[in-house]
């Protein structure tokens, strides 16, 4: 399904340097949540989805990010196909949406439309929303499909891959960090 057609980004957003990220990466990706987003936003062919699984650190000598998605998740035949990606970080009181955008699939709904959320995409492509807090433009780095011959504790897949839809891991070098003037 398409989603809405993403605006331009305006003059709330302001650039910073990506270490100037405030909050904890423990909160703010397993407690808050964020919305993976990949595609084309100004032609609506993109898709978003919730995480609480990722982090943020420094690999090869660069800032990155690195998120986990289900084969299943259609945001994932986004990440495999662009070149980019983005983190979108949010208050608490989006937790509703965001509990939407995790819930259901991007082939069934405008997940923009449902939640009330409205994409922008900014001048290097990636997209957010208007409503978050703070944006990550990522530019892919690699890729790779989990193992269960590489879990060295069992119940990781016993507790965590009943259907065993192992997540393909993307890193991505973080590009921008933008936050919504306050």
């Amino acid at each position: 399904m398409k989603q809405t057609q993403a605006l331009a980004s305006d003059s709330t957003w302001t650039e910073k340097d990506a270490g100037e990220l405030p909050g904890s990466p423990f909160v703010r990706i397993g407690s808050l949540w964020m919305l993976i987003s990949a595609g084309d936003g100004p032609s609506g062919d993109w898709n978003t989805m919730t995480a609480s699984w990722g982090g943020l650190g420094v690999l090869w000598r660069k800032n990155v990010a690195f998120v986990f998605v289900r084969p299943g998740r259609r945001t994932v035949e986004y990440m495999n196909g662009d070149g980019q990606f983005s983190l979108s970080f949010f208050d608490e009181e989006y937790r509703g949406a965001l509990e939407f955008c995790g819930a259901n699939s991007g082939r069934d709904y405008d997940k923009a439309e449902k939640t009330g959320l409205h994409p922008v995409y900014f001048k290097d492509g990636t997209l957010g929303f208007a409503e978050a807090q703070d944006v990550l433009s990522c530019r892919k780095l690699y890729t790779h499909d989990f193992d269960p011959a590489g879990f060295l504790d069992p119940a990781i897949d016993k507790d965590c891959y009943p259907d065993k839809d192992y997540h393909r891991l993307f890193i991505g070098e973080i590009t921008a960090y933008r936050t919504r003037r306050r």
